[in-house]
């Protein structure tokens, strides 16, 4: 039986590998015809993301192209997408050359993340279609989708709304969506909003778009790219795609599962910011007032900001609490309270102890949220997770609000004061997140249709499905080692 190689190339972070991982090893269960190498690009990072390295598996490889000296010329807020990923297409054709010419393969496409779409360039080298995985929603999808046409044929220029109270109008949103929760990018003059607009453009020339969502939970998104007279490629619908390994570190994990072993059902608040949320002293403070203020019982991952002049840091677990505490917080805190730095966020949401989850509304986050049944109180950082919580809050109901129009600054660089969200506001959202049983009901029902969805059966599997025969429809390129 002749193999169909899928080259995978997630971007670098936390947020996409894993999700990338999960795709591929779920297209490998699916179809034995194919096989997968995934392409890992490695940021000069000081400090690394706290989760284990994906195992390779059966018809699964994982290559690393490791960071030198050199990359670090190529990491900047303005450069990153096309002086980073730049750099790296040398190293990603030797690879795929090296596969192509050791193996008898037919090259049946690269799957390429959001953020790497310039690899299509390479494929196109090679003769192979090019299918990109959102790793997002597919409304901010269509977010992307819309407003590059609105640049290029009505010369609309988005970052106009920056500090706008205005709505703007987008297809795959049911309700207008006010300025303040698009994305910071958009409002960069200086190059953010072009690339935004650029990779947009790319996305409609490649051969079909993976989406991490599912069609229960975005039909009317999905919905309006039928709808659209745009050219928007075929979009599949794969989700939910997640890690449901429960991960481990150095006995932490199991330390936090035997707090959680002696809470009651549904009763504990777990506060955690995805693996780049962390917050300032002052707002730390206010976050500390609001669980003690709430009598809530919480789990609180709380993590040291990384210095604002390191452009590419991961926060770190502190060495004490104390530090950046409110005097006196642990002691009184400590029947009800847990205070820790990382958090193994999918097991402890899996846990029937946990009756809520304060998030940053970070895409995966959202997802392992609604496949646990455990609902949301928004407070969004950066990226697209405004947008995240305003679809969650507004238009599905399925979280409690802190703050959506939130924006963290603790980005190296920023020279904006940082937003600081009061106590009052904090509990309030607290309160309402685990006393809200109707809403508790929804996300209850939510988890059901997520698990269907993947099922034999459900709306996801047989969109996989679709991909697969679509791969095996492209014309395929056979390189044959002599």
């Amino acid at each position: 039986m002749t193999t169909s190689e899928l080259v995978f190339i997630p971007s670098p972070g936390a947020g996409h590998l894993p999700p990338t991982v999960e795709l591929a090893k779920l297209l490998l269960h699916r179809d034995q015809r194919l096989s997968i190498t995934v392409i890992i690009m490695n940021l000069p990072l000081e400090a690394k993301p706290n989760t284990e390295p994906p195992a390779p598996t059966p018809r699964l490889r994982l290559i690393d192209i490791p960071s030198d000296d050199s990359t670090k010329d190529h990491i900047s807020p303005k450069t990153f997408i096309t002086g980073f990923l730049e750099h790296q297409k040398p190293h990603v054709r030797n690879i795929v050359s090296g596969i192509i010419e050791s193996h008898s393969v037919g090259l049946a496409g690269f799957v390429v993340d959001m953020f790497c779409v310039t690899m299509a360039d390479v494929a196109n080298e090679f003769g192979a279609p090019t299918y990109l995985y959102f790793t997002s929603s597919a409304a901010a999808l269509g977010l992307m989708f819309d407003l590059q046409a609105k640049h290029d044929d009505e010369d609309f220029d988005v970052a106009e709304l920056k500090d706008s109270e205005l709505e703007v109008s987008l297809p795959s949103y049911a309700n207008p969506v006010p300025a303040k929760v698009l994305p910071s990018v958009l409002f960069d003059k200086d190059g953010g909003s072009n690339t935004f607009i650029g990779l947009a453009r790319k996305y409609r020339e490649v051969n079909g778009i993976l989406v991490n969502t599912f069609e229960e939970l975005e039909r009317h998104a999905l919905e309006s790219f039928l709808r659209s007279s745009a050219n928007i490629p075929p979009v599949f619908p794969v989700g939910p795609i997640l890690n449901l390994q429960k991960t481990t570190d150095d006995g932490k994990a199991d330390e936090i599962m035997a707090w959680l072993n002696e809470q009651p059902e549904s009763s504990v608040v777990f506060l955690c910011f995805g693996s780049m949320g962390s917050f300032n002293e002052e707002q730390v403070k206010e976050i500390a007032v609001a669980v003690e203020k709430s009598g809530q019982k919480f789990l609180w991952s709380l993590r040291r900001p990384p210095p604002k002049e390191q452009l590419m840091g991961l926060p770190k677990d502190y060495e004490n609490y104390e530090e950046v505490l409110p005097e006196g917080f642990l002691e009184r805190t400590s029947r009800v309270g847990k205070v820790i730095g990382w958090a193994p966020q999918m097991a402890v949401l899996s846990h029937p102890s946990v009756g809520g989850f304060v998030s940053h509304c970070g895409w995966n986050s959202t997802l392992e949220s609604i496949w646990c049944g455990v609902p949301v109180a928004a407070w969004p950082l950066y990226a697209e997770q405004q947008l995240n919580a305003y679809k969650l809050v507004v238009e599905l109901g399925l979280a409690a609000e802190i703050k959506i129009d939130y924006r963290s600054n603790m980005r190296a660089g920023s020279s904006e004061k940082e937003m600081i969200v009061t106590a009052e506001e904090i509990d309030s959202g607290i309160r309402n997140l685990m006393n809200d049983h109707e809403r508790r009901k929804k996300v209850k029902e939510t988890k059901e249709k997520s698990r269907f969805a993947v099922s034999e059966g459900g709306s996801s599997h047989a969109s996989i499905g679709r991909f697969i025969d679509q791969c095996y429809r492209q014309p395929m390129n056979y390189y044959i080692a002599f």
